[in-house]
């Protein structure tokens, strides 16, 4: 074939993907139908909602999806403790009506809100002036979250920006910081498998472990049910994508990839994009369909 000849054919477009959002239902800025629609607008071909330890949103967003002619996935992200230490675990294809679920999700959110009274009282205990309803006001009917309290501290002038708010008394390690209650990370797999789902380790930078260490990690974590990790991240450098491809290649895990968009509380975090240089190729989430409907 001549090169005339090549040139005049067209190959297909690349097709774009975001697996991990956030709406109002947790700590986003855009309701579930707002996100899908904003996903549509930008080309994405699907995209997933994954809420902080709640399924909430999924009736909305899953309904959305057909108006607007794009692919959409049910999704949540649950916090875990793993060694003294924070993890976050992805859920993909679960089922939105699934009681333990729902149930687990429900005490997870009674800790946050446990948590939440410590930390204004923290925060008053250091001088700051505020009470949980004026956090309430960010937060509407939805889980409130750090970033509500960041909101009611910037609102009230203590703080400058979101950033500043994590830094002088939000962020772990910080005076106003307080745990919370989280599930191990075998029976947040188990409670995933058993609403149908699959089980993907989200941000696997932010666990801080060495690479051995979490290579001995994911050997755990695969036995126990895990199916997947995230390779392509907002964060993440190209060595990061390029060690956590090779992870999974040698654990036999899915590969899955998403910004963390949260919209007006991370502004700079774009949806399908994150700080603009980040592409997640729509094979990945047509393998995550044939392992769900396998």
């Amino acid at each position: 074939m001549s090169p005339q000849r090549r040139a005049q054919i067209k190959r297909p477009a690349r097709k774009w993907i975001d697996l991990h959002t956030h709406s109002t239902f947790s700590d986003g800025s855009l309701s579930p139908s707002q996100l899908v629609a904003e996903a549509k607008r930008i080309g994405l071909a699907a995209v997933a909602l994954t809420d902080h330890d709640t399924i909430g949103g999924l009736e909305e967003f899953l309904a959305a999806g057909p108006t607007h002619g794009i692919e959409t996935l049910a999704g949540v992200e649950i916090s875990l403790e793993f060694q003294k230490r924070t993890l976050h675990l992805l859920g993909y294809g679960i089922r939105a009506d699934h009681a333990p679920l729902h149930k687990a999700l429900a005490d997870i959110v009674k800790g946050r809100e446990e948590r939440n009274d410590r930390m204004i009282r923290k925060l008053q205990m250091l001088g700051v002036r505020i009470e949980l309803d004026e956090v309430k006001v960010f937060a509407g009917e939805n889980i409130i979250a750090r970033p509500h309290v960041a909101k009611a501290l910037i609102q009230k002038g203590v703080v400058a920006t979101f950033e500043e708010a994590f830094d002088r008394f939000l962020g772990r390690g910080r005076p106003a910081y307080c745990e919370r209650y989280r599930l191990a990370p075998k029976a947040a797999i188990a409670l995933i498998r058993d609403a149908g789902g699959l089980a993907v380790l989200a941000h696997p930078t932010y666990i801080g472990m060495s690479p051995d260490a979490f290579d001995a990690a994911l050997v755990r974590f695969k036995r126990e049910g895990l199916a997947g990790i995230e390779a392509y991240y907002t964060e993440f450098t190209d060595a990061d994508t390029r060690f956590y491809l090779e992870m999974a290649r040698r654990h036999e895990l899915l590969v899955t990839g998403g910004t963390d968009f949260h919209g007006a509380i991370r502004p700079d975090v774009l949806l399908g994009r994150g700080r603009g240089n980040l592409r997640v190729p729509y094979e990945l989430f047509q393998k995550l369909k044939d392992v769900l409907a396998a």
